[in-house]
């Protein structure tokens, strides 16, 4: 190895949990990989999952490119047990069992699914907001 070489940068696992893990923790894992550039390995899952992903969020990350179509909703049990670096709720309180992470944040974010599709832009601007301040933390 040439001393002089920078050594691959350590990849991040960060892990954002809601209830349904069908809006918010969608949009927050979509944000972490397009904005983590290769240095985020992002997960979601619920603590109840829907199954399905809102057809809202899905049109909402359309309309900047994102194909949230690939992602599905998950459960908890279906994420590694593994530490991860962070670990962010949506606000779904006592319902998130304890996750092993370095860091641990609750965002409180109004969970989307019942607002007009014209109001849903400006919870995922927030959401992707928060995540550009988070991936700073990491």
């Amino acid at each position: 190895m040439n001393p002089t070489s920078n050594p691959e940068p350590t990849v991040r696992r960060v892990l954002f949990v809601c209830v349904e893990n069908s809006n918010r923790s969608q949009i927050a894992e979509a944000f972490a990989r397009c904005h983590g550039k290769g240095k985020i390995k992002a997960f979601s899952a619920g603590s109840h999952p829907s199954g399905i992903i809102n057809p809202k969020a899905i049109q909402s990350m359309a309309e900047l490119g994102y194909n949230l179509q690939t992602h599905h909703s998950k459960s908890l049990d279906e994420i590694p047990p593994v530490e991860f670096d962070a670990v962010v709720t949506m606000g779904c309180g006592d319902a998130c069992p304890w996750i092993s992470a370095k860091l641990r944040e609750d965002w409180n974010i109004l969970d989307p699914k019942s607002v007009p599709a014209k109001s849903y832009p400006l919870i995922r601007d927030l959401i992707e907001n928060k995540v550009k301040v988070l991936l700073t933390k990491l």
